[in-house]
């Protein structure tokens, strides 16, 4: 029986995954992130999650065994996984968060107390926990429970339980982002909505997560396959990462030199008539100003242009920044909508001209109109 701590491929992807999710918590958690509680919900899952890798890598790799108050400590929070991820769905379809929808997250807080007879057990017992788990044919140390540290039926049956909470919660999360699909009017594996397209990465990260632990659980006795679906959420962890620095337009930013307000700039008349022609056609046909994550380095990549010169054409040919230009063309939006769509709430018609709170909606919207959302629609548009 050898007690050295082992490292192999397995051990090496979680553990990176555990330190990718960590990074990701530093931004989804912090600063101005957290007044968007998509971002809350999403870190909140985040963190779940890499509890959960962290007792995975030190049971699989014998880490463990320095710290064997730590058997089985991720529970509770692979519990939460499932609200969580129902939460972030709900959040980024637009629907206001009430006070009711945070009892999802009561069951994880609740079982926690359940295990708590188990989690206070002494190392010999944590021990025996682990190599029953992971190493079964090993011999176990003396030691005889004085009570049963598993009293809860749901305590005793952690694998059912959280099979089946992620399952509900795939469903409830399902069900949001297809009413969401439906009504935009989108395909599923179509659209070109940012917001939609988001969630149809979350809803199959999920999906392919919740069969894979299925699929381990039938073929692995016990937790020994655990590191499997460990190494494939790892991997889901740098896709998510790759994504965050993809969109972030840092590869995409001016140099110091475009910083200057073109003086030195090399863009002819010719070439900012195009672009001005092809931007307008842009707004007009394609509307990509709706999409949430909507950006000038991302303008500039669909116009085939460079970012600075798309910056000079729309402040000296329109005399506007791009944020101002933004605004513009989503108040415009939404004042058809609220003209033509009177059963949509104010929340609702935010999010569809790209909003991602009422209350930036409504500084724009009057600043440009004069008129909050709900005046102007009471006024019948005018």
């Amino acid at each position: 029986m050898d007690l050295t701590p082992k490292l192999d491929l397995f051990s090496i992807f979680i553990f990176l995954g555990i330190i990718q999710g960590i990074f990701l918590l530093g931004f989804f958690l912090t600063g101005d992130n957290l007044k968007i509680k998509s971002n809350v919900f999403h870190g909140l899952m985040l963190f779940s999650i890499v509890a959960c890798l962290v007792e995975i890598f030190l049971q699989y790799s014998g880490y463990i065994i320095h710290c064997l108050y730590l058997v089985d400590f991720s529970e509770a929070f692979g519990l939460a996984i499932g609200p969580c991820f129902y939460l972030l769905v709900v959040s980024q379809t637009g629907k206001k968060i009430t006070w009711k929808h945070y009892l999802h997250l009561a069951f994880p807080v609740v079982y926690f107390f359940l295990q708590m007879p188990f989690l206070i057990l002494p190392e010999d017992a944590k021990y025996n926990a682990w190599i029953y788990s992971y190493h079964p044919d090993w011999p176990y140390r003396t030691y005889h429970n004085t009570y049963d540290p598993r009293l809860f039926w749901v305590t005793d049956h952690c694998t059912e339980v959280s099979i089946t909470s992620l399952s509900i919660y795939f469903l409830l999360a399902g069900r949001e982002i297809f009413l969401s699909f439906r009504r935009k009017g989108e395909s599923f594996f179509k659209t070109s909505n940012g917001a939609l397209q988001f969630l149809r990465w979350e809803i199959l990260q999920m999906l392919f997560a919740t069969v894979g632990i299925v699929f381990v659980k039938i073929f692995h006795e016990h937790d020994t396959g655990d590191h499997l679906f460990a190494t494939y959420i790892a991997v889901t962890i740098y896709l998510t990462n790759f994504r965050i620095i993809k969109d972030s337009g840092f590869f995409r930013r001016p140099s110091l030199a475009e910083v200057q307000k073109y003086k030195t700039s090399g863009v002819t008349t010719e070439t900012q008539d195009i672009i001005l022609n092809n931007l307008v056609e842009l707004m007009n046909s394609k509307k990509p100003f709706l999409q949430p994550d909507f950006s000038l380095p991302s303008l500039a990549k669909q116009l085939n242009t460079s970012v600075h010169a798309l910056s000079q054409v729309i402040n000296e040919r329109t005399g506007r920044s791009f944020f101002e230009m933004t605004a513009e063309y989503r108040v415009k939006e939404a004042q058809l909508i609220l003209k033509t769509s009177p059963h949509f709430k104010i929340e609702e018609i935010a999010e569809q001209v790209g909003y991602n709170s009422k209350s930036a909606f409504n500084t724009s919207f009057k600043k440009y109109t004069g008129k909050t959302p709900s005046e102007f629609r009471s006024g019948g548009g005018r």
